[in-house]
């Protein structure tokens, strides 16, 4: 049977703050690009699968008869499509965290912005068949592109409900996070590595 799952290769940068559109890729004139194993040092789980029959796809079914994620729901977020979409494309790009897991397939892409160990912004782009989960307690947001689309999957362990919480480093769930992963020996030990 083939296993209708690959080697991620999602592609990420640090993030240029600038007055430009939030939808724009936002990368250095001369990139700074982002090895995808430090994104899975900051505790992001990443696969890729073929979602062309994502229903069926034995390997997601896997993953969520692993994790516990019982239950799922297919958002689109587009221009024309939804309700007051302005607003909620920023309330989207609003730093913020969850206290549990952020389990996304995409269908159509976009990109997603997650906070580094010194705290600065690093930037990845998801696209068709990224499978992402990001830890509780990380401090993220998320945009659509220019093509002002994107369509995932939002899969969950208890029933589906979209609640995120302003950044908050009193929480249980960041203080998990920090203390599990920003401050690992192992990954300031990679840090210090990567600025020599």
């Amino acid at each position: 049977m083939e296993s209708m799952s690959y080697q991620s290769k999602i592609e990420a940068w640090e993030y240029n703050p600038s007055d430009d559109d939030q939808r724009l890729p936002h990368k250095y004139p001369s990139n700074r690009p982002v090895p995808l194993e430090h994104i899975h040092d900051l505790g992001i789980l990443t696969w890729k699968l073929d979602v062309n029959d994502w229903e069926n796809n034995p390997f997601l079914n896997k993953i969520k008869e692993e994790r516990g994620y019982k239950y799922w729901e297919v958002a689109t977020l587009a221009r024309g499509v939804m309700e007051d979409y302005e607003t909620k494309v920023k309330g989207f790009f609003q730093e913020h965290m969850h206290s549990q897991e952020e389990i996304r397939l995409i269908l159509d892409g976009g990109y997603w912005d997650i906070r580094d160990y010194d705290d600065n912004w690093i930037r990845f782009r998801v696209e068709k068949g990224d499978l992402i989960v990001l830890p509780p307690g990380m401090c993220h947001r998320f945009t659509l592109d220019v093509n002002d689309y994107i369509k995932a999957l939002l899969i969950y362990t208890e029933v589906p409900a979209r609640t995120q919480h302003e950044r908050d480093d009193h929480s249980a769930a960041r203080k998990s996070y920090v203390e599990k992963v920003l401050k690992n020996p192992l990954a300031l030990h990679k840090k210090i590595a990567a600025a020599s």
